[in-house]
């Protein structure tokens, strides 16, 4: 099963480094005070699917801060941009543990 599972991490892993791509420019746009709905939209659909896809892969603290992430960019404005930079940052670590 960890043969498989290497298998299909590998062939996620651009997408997943996609979607962290997407969160972290919003989280920045954010933090500049020049998020627009657009990047929002796109940075909260990317933690969606990331929450989702990191479950699969037993990275369960990815998991959290991905939904973090996503309840965060639903727009109520009541997260700190300096909590969604640590997140973030988190998470890419999370990431490359992976690698």
């Amino acid at each position: 099963m960890s043969d498989a599972l290497n298998k299909l991490w590998a062939r996620f892993l651009p997408e997943i480094e996609n979607r962290l791509a997407l969160m972290e420019a919003a989280v920045k746009a954010s933090a500049a005070g020049e998020l627009s709905e657009e990047q929002r939209a796109a940075g909260h659909a990317a933690a969606h699917k990331m929450a989702g896809t990191l479950g699969t892969f037993g990275l369960h603290r990815g998991t959290d801060l991905a939904r973090m992430i996503e309840h965060a960019l639903e727009g109520d404005g009541a997260t700190q941009p300096a909590d969604l930079s640590t997140w973030t940052d988190e998470l890419r670590a999370v990431i490359q543990s992976r690698v």
